[in-house]
């Protein structure tokens, strides 16, 4: 299958790069990541040992695949969704964080647009190379829930590349508990400047859990069926199974970049005042986070 990654950053080139086994893959980003890739090609380390070499490209207009897989920040999505328009794709995938980002690309591409989540751990460290530094999955499936050829056909070519993944019918439920598990982990860790781990008991780990417990809540307001306690249990199996890890959104805090937490904690906030809910630990959260971008300039 021909499979455009629109994002290589650490998940998207992880994700490219495991795809790149089977499949003939075009990894768009910058430089001088791609640069890099095209000299050396992307070497693949941490949990797995391997290089491939896929296509790079710093110009994501005019491309054609049978997949796109987008891995954007999604701050980013509007761009992205942009410059894929401008090419031709049987059919597109967002592993991104945070919500809104499938409806964004929908409204321009002219393909079925597939909602997915990744738990796979990931950081790009230089150039040319990328960490797994966590074995997980994808899951996908259309966006609106149900099932669908396009899914069928993407979850056969994660599959084939040695990716575990599964196809599933019951998607917003699954993005809503993606939504809470960030929630509850990237906005506490990167205020509070700690692994993941440190979420699993403590001071941090009771804003975590209120958070997604709040979040469960405005889920159940959508007509989705998630449950306060299966919100924590999900916060509490990620930040588990990543306890060694640096959240996305401390990676950015100190980088000094930019981050989604609009499209997390933020999309809570929304969603809950749009249906009449309170969510007092995800406001605050949200709040603190935009007081730190509002006050440093960002790349």
């Amino acid at each position: 299958m021909d499979i455009v990654v629109f994002g290589a950053g650490s998940l998207g080139s992880l994700v490219g790069g495991l795809l790149a086994r089977e499949h003939a893959v075009t990894l768009v980003g910058r430089d001088p990541h791609v640069a890099a890739v095209r000299e050396s090609g992307l070497r693949v380390g941490g949990q797995f040992d391997f290089t491939v070499r896929p296509d790079a490209t710093t110009d994501g207009t005019g491309l054609a695949a049978d997949l796109a897989v987008v891995t954007v920040k999604a701050f980013d999505t509007a761009a992205a969704a942009e410059a894929l328009a401008t090419g031709r794709f049987d059919a597109a995938i967002s592993l991104q964080n945070g919500m809104g980002s499938e409806e964004t690309l929908a409204a321009s591409l002219d393909c079925p647009v597939l909602a997915g989540t990744a738990t796979y751990g990931a950081v790009r460290r230089e150039p040319g190379a990328v960490d797994c530094t966590g074995r997980g999955e994808v899951v996908l499936g259309p966006r609106e829930g149900g099932t669908s050829e396009a899914a069928d056909r993407a979850g056969r070519a994660f599959s084939t590349a040695g990716v575990e993944t599964t196809v599933a019918d019951d998607m917003p439920r699954r993005l809503w508990e993606k939504l809470a598990v960030n929630a509850g982990i990237n906005a506490t860790t990167a205020l509070a400047r700690v692994e993941n781990g440190a979420l699993l008991d403590g001071p941090a780990s009771e804003v975590a859990g209120d958070a997604a417990r709040e979040t469960a809540r405005v889920a159940r307001a959508e007509g989705v069926e998630l449950g306060d306690d299966e919100a924590v249990e999900a916060v509490e199996r990620v930040a588990r199974a990543t306890a060694a890890n640096t959240s996305s959104m401390q990676q950015d805090v100190l980088a000094g970049r930019r981050t989604e937490i609009e499209s997390i904690n933020g999309h809570v906030c929304a969603r809950a005042r749009e249906r009449g809910k309170s969510v007092p630990v995800n406001r605050t959260l949200t709040n603190l986070l935009r007081a730190r971008e509002r006050d440093r300039p960002q790349d």
